[in-house]
């Protein structure tokens, strides 16, 4: 049995420089952090003592004979692509899916480390994402970006680099004060929305070249925000997250709504220095930067949203829980490890 630990990702500068068609024509780079809130995946081989062979349960329970019956796209495309057979796999996560986070990549990073693990095998944190991109964009086929399965198996505050020659990881060095003071003048909140990614993220392919010039800016950002940490004032980071938000609405009209406007253009009046929609846009979670003596009535004037309070955290995805098994497929001899 495998019990894996995967953390979901907060992205704040560069979103939308992550595609391939922009970044290896023009390279690209984000700023992230993954955070406190996870999901975690259990896997096993299941006894062949049932009528199925596969018990896989998320917000649906499937009990199948086979791997190309399974619904689950990730999943069922992991274990073709592992021959991965007779297995229970059961997902459980802090926070609800769809919702900007990430979560259907710390997903993948998750049921691929596990996976491995089950087999005996360590993968490290660069395979571990190249091959969670693979099973998403290639093998499920859907759109967006490749920043989220780095950000969820590499962990920590980062600075993601693309290029036509793949990607860099480079951990951002600034004191903990900063960091500290950072974390604490972010305020998390669920719309109560929530939304398929992939169904936004194609609309933002379609505007790849139309919006060349404001994805360069957006790219930009990144060393801005960068900078600001480094040697500048924190708050100047809030500021920017508002210009950011901004412009990512002129190059996808998808990515917001009127209420959503609302909820942000209430903040702003009520003190906030700026923030964004995390994530494609369309739902989710809106994070907002407010100094600590205008979080009060920031909170009030959104007092019908659920705040969620977070960390950043370091780890990525790892282990929690390995005990090797004794497995052979149905028909053979079983045996069980106590």
């Amino acid at each position: 049995m495998v019990i894996t630990q995967t953390p979901f990702r907060m992205s704040f500068f560069g979103g939308g420089t992550d595609f391939p068609g922009f970044y290896e024509k023009y390279g690209g780079q984000v700023l992230s952090t993954s955070i406190d809130k996870y999901c975690y995946l259990t896997v096993r081989h299941l006894p062949p003592f049932f009528e199925y062979a596969n018990n896989i349960m998320y917000s649906k329970c499937e009990h199948t004979k086979h791997a190309e019956e399974i619904q689950h796209p990730a999943v069922r495309n992991a274990m073709k692509f592992l021959d991965m057979h007779d297995l229970t796999v059961l997902y459980d996560a802090d926070l609800p899916a769809r919702t900007g986070l990430g979560t259907s990549s710390s997903f993948a990073v998750g049921l691929l480390s596990a996976f491995y693990a089950l087999k005996g095998k360590y993968v490290d944190k660069k395979r571990l994402a190249e091959e969670a991109i693979y099973l998403e964009r290639v093998l499920c086929q859907e759109s967006g970006g490749v920043q989220d399965q780095i950000a969820a198996a590499y962990g920590g505050f980062n600075k993601i680099v693309f290029s036509a020659d793949g990607f860099e990881v480079n951990p951002l060095v600034i004191s903990n004060e900063k960091k500290r003071r950072l974390n604490d003048n972010l305020l998390l909140f669920f719309t109560g929305l929530s939304r398929f990614s992939s169904e936004i993220q194609v609309e933002q392919e379609k505007n790849l070249e139309r919006k060349n010039q404001q994805l360069l800016r957006m790219k930009d950002m990144v060393d801005e925000a960068e900078k600001i940490l480094v040697q500048g004032d924190v708050d100047d980071f809030g500021r920017l997250l508002d210009q950011e938000w901004r412009l990512k609405r002129e190059i996808n009209g998808k990515v917001s709504n009127v209420l959503i406007d609302e909820y942000y253009e209430t903040a702003m009046k009520n003190g906030a220095l700026g923030g964004k929609l995390l994530g494609a846009g369309g739902g989710g979670f809106l994070l907002l930067y407010a100094q600590k003596e205008k979080q009060a009535a920031v909170r009030e004037s959104l007092s019908g949203l659920m705040q969620i309070p977070f960390r950043f955290e370091t780890g990525g995805n790892r282990i929690l829980y390995y005990v090797p098994e004794s497995y052979a497929p149905k028909g053979e001899k079983y045996e069980h490890n106590s």
